[in-house]
């Protein structure tokens, strides 16, 4: 047995999730997740050892690193001990013995038994955890709880199902994304419907084109929670590249982030303008916070931002 398959039935025995780190506040959250929600990690995690050994998908160290980056935030120490072995043996990143070192320490302290076992082999270490783990100490954002949301946005109809709301809750704070920005969106998309299906194949509750599914892995578009994280993972990553403007988040989700760049602002299409309008109008505010590593390597500035910027001199 190689050793892919050797670390594949470790991954799959051990498997354990720790809370580490976190806030009093984001320890609530995660523990009062549905089962549902852990089995999405469970199957975050095997689609992260997919892309990392290219298992029934192509090879892709990057993308396996991001999922895995996403639930150690959250002190997931499956995720933990697959980071720190990445970067003992220099998988899609630079080696840093040093920085494995304090990641095999994280795992084994919330419990994981392979990094117990193997901790002993690492020198101990005083070096920072990778940058996609490092806290955004400026950019917290305040959550609240659904019926408060409920009775301040009465643009929101209460005849939005609890189930969703819950779930929007729920995941809303591990993708940094405001649930009210959220919502706002899924009320614009699909009306609360996860089975809806536009005619140019915008699938579910976010109704994500099959392209966006591929782009944030997601394999079950009409799932709720697969459909709700694509969304959410999608939004984190327009918040970041459009430095937190609602606007320009709003129209590159239904028109393409390609689009509001080549118009340098909002595109010019009826449907894309009243989206925005409709959007900005249920969220109530021009920024939300944002965080520049989910544009992942590239530090590349929006053309529509650029072009904002000169307007305003």
């Amino acid at each position: 047995m190689d050793s892919l398959r050797i670390r594949a039935v470790v991954l799959r025995v051990v498997g354990c999730v720790a809370l580490i780190g976190l806030s009093d506040a984001s320890a609530t959250s995660i523990a009062e997740a549905t089962s549902a929600g852990h089995d999405g990690q469970a199957e975050q995690l095997d689609q992260a050892l997919a892309y990392e050994h290219g298992e029934g998908v192509a090879k892709d160290e990057r993308k396996a690193f991001q999922i895995y980056c996403g639930l150690a935030r959250n002190g997931n120490a499956e995720a933990l001990f697959s980071l720190g072995w990445m970067f003992a043996n220099g998988r899609g990143i630079p080696r840093d013995d040093s920085v494995a070192s304090v990641l095999i320490a994280r795992a084994a302290e919330g419990g994981h038994e392979h990094a117990i076992k193997i901790r002993q082999h690492f020198s101990a270490s005083t070096a920072n955890l990778p940058e996609c783990l490092m806290p955004q100490a400026s950019e917290a954002l305040e959550f609240v709880d659904s019926d408060a949301l409920l009775t301040k946005e009465p643009d929101l109809p209460l005849a939005a199902p609890r189930r969703i709301v819950e779930l929007i809750q729920s995941l809303a704070p591990e993708y940094r994304v405001h649930p009210h920005l959220a919502l706002a969106v899924i009320k614009s998309e699909s009306n609360f419907d996860p089975n809806a299906r536009s005619p140019k194949n915008a699938q579910g509750l976010m109704q994500l084109i099959p392209e966006t599914a591929e782009r944030f892995n997601v394999r079950k578009p009409f799932d709720p929670e697969q459909n709700i994280r694509g969304g959410l993972a999608y939004l984190r990553w327009l918040l970041a590249y459009f430095r937190g403007n609602v606007e320009l988040v709003a129209a590159g989700y239904n028109a393409g982030e390609g689009a509001v760049d080549r118009y340098r602002g909002v595109p010019p299409y009826p449907e894309t303008k009243v989206y925005v309008r409709r959007i900005l109008a249920l969220y109530r505010s021009e920024s939300h916070p944002y965080d520049l590593r989910f544009l992942g390597r590239s530090t590349v500035t929006s053309p529509a931002l650029e072009n904002r910027s000169k307007s305003r001199r």
